[in-house]
């Protein structure tokens, strides 16, 4: 009877073990560091000839941030919800102390300095506009235009200070954030297509002013068959609303843009008419990419990368030190990976006990998916050089915090629809 008792509780632990790793979501944790590590190594790269050490900071936040990961799973997440006023309006403050009395580098004002640590409030920014965000979009229900008003708010005020800074790049992240939980929440896509068409509208009103003729009148049609009652009212407001965008778009492309800011998203279309300047970074770096190849020339013996070719390339242009290193296979295998964890961040999105969960983690999502689309883009030369770092591989020590405090908020997600689905 001691026996068969003991080999009855051994079963139950045995049991019990195998739903614990049930638990696990392994993606959430073992494709970030992967990609950490892959990162390592090319910052390492990168930096080969120069005694620094930026690969062991690299390494050392990566893995204090999986211990975050593992301490904000526990947590439930509508805890923060009770704060979300107060966090905002901290964030805010930290802009605003930023643009006064921050630590200025490349010619940007972005960085506060806590007794030798560099950090950077705009990516703090982004985690609070999306908890913030999906306080007011909870149960929304897009019945007509007002219903934007907040949400637009709330996310003009960091976007000003973090442009102001000046810092396109971050900036274009609250826009891509704003509009996928805007989407994710109800809002009709004709009404995304209204609000994106206005960068349409500026650039055709500086390049191109005779389209506008035919350009608006399409936005009216548009907006009288989508939008709500009162529509021709609605119609009338965003017609008059794309003229005024038009009316000062080439305003603000000569006196509010700085010179390189111009450059960078002018250059991309023919890097070649400024090879030194403007178009260097991303010549060399299409150059560099081109270099590895089916398998690429070997982890740390990249050329280009030793001889510093690529200005940046431990940050912002990590992924053309990927390319040369690793080949197409390399690259292909971190894009598959990207893909793996976004598809798994929108299965978590989807499967969320409520609306707020959902959206914070649809808003994290939606801030990685632009983020790699843009930074790859910008390496291969489809996309203007924007400064967006790629996620867990460009080196930033508060970049790469976030994005494991990110992941903590989805992986608490994930543990309570878990849980739910068992309960059912």
């Amino acid at each position: 009877m001691m026996v068969f008792g003991r080999n009855k509780i051994s079963n139950l632990k045995i049991v019990r073990n195998k739903k614990n790793w049930k638990d696990v979501d392994f993606i959430i944790w073992i494709v970030p560091f992967i990609l950490v590590n892959i990162a390592c190594f090319l910052i390492a790269s990168t930096q080969r000839n120069l005694g620094v050490t930026d690969w062991y900071q690299h390494a050392i936040i990566a893995y204090i941030g999986l211990l975050i990961v593992y301490f904000l799973a526990q947590v439930p997440l509508r805890g923060l919800r009770k704060y979300n006023i107060a966090i905002y309006f901290f964030t805010i403050s930290l802009l605003l102390y930023v643009n006064f009395s921050g630590t200025s580098a490349l010619g940007a004002k972005r960085w506060l300095n806590f007794a030798g640590l560099y950090v950077q409030p705009s990516e703090f920014a982004k985690l609070t506009l999306i908890i913030v965000l999906a306080s007011i979009l909870d149960r929304k229900r897009f019945s007509n235009l007002s219903h934007l008003i907040k949400p637009l708010l709330v996310s003009f005020l960091p976007w000003v200070l973090v442009f102001i800074q000046p810092d396109l790049g971050t900036s274009l992240v609250f826009g891509a954030i704003l509009l996928g939980m805007l989407y994710w929440s109800g809002m009709p896509y004709e009404w995304a297509f209204i609000v994106l068409a206005t960068l349409f509208t500026g650039v055709l009103s500086y390049l191109y002013k005779f389209g506008l003729v035919i350009w608006i009148p399409i936005i009216g049609v548009l907006s009288y068959k989508s939008l709500p009652n009162p529509r021709k009212l609605l119609t009338l407001f965003v017609v008059f609303f794309h003229s005024l965008i038009a009316k000062f778009s080439p305003w603000f492309w000569e006196t509010v843009l700085r010179d390189y800011q111009r450059d960078r998203l002018i250059i991309f279309l023919d890097p070649s008419q400024d090879p030194l300047g403007g178009g260097y970074h991303m010549l060399q770096s299409k150059i560099g990419i081109g270099s590895g190849g089916l398998l690429g020339t070997g982890l740390m013996q990249g050329q280009l990368t030793k001889l510093k070719f690529i200005p940046e390339q431990h940050t912002d242009f990590i992924f053309s030190a990927l390319g040369e290193e690793t080949g197409f296979i390399g690259t292909l295998i971190v894009l598959i990976l990207f893909f793996i964890l976004i598809f798994r961040l929108i299965k978590i999105a989807v499967d969320a006990r409520t609306d707020f969960e959902s959206l914070v983690v649809i808003g994290i999502a939606s801030m990685f998916i632009f983020q790699i689309m843009v930074n790859i883009f910008m390496t291969i030369g489809l996309g203007p050089v924007t400064g967006i770092p790629l996620p867990f591989m460009s080196y930033g020590r508060t970049a790469l915090f976030v994005n494991f405090v990110s992941l903590g908020f989805c992986l608490s997600v994930s543990r309570r629809g878990q849980s739910t689905r068992k309960n059912l």
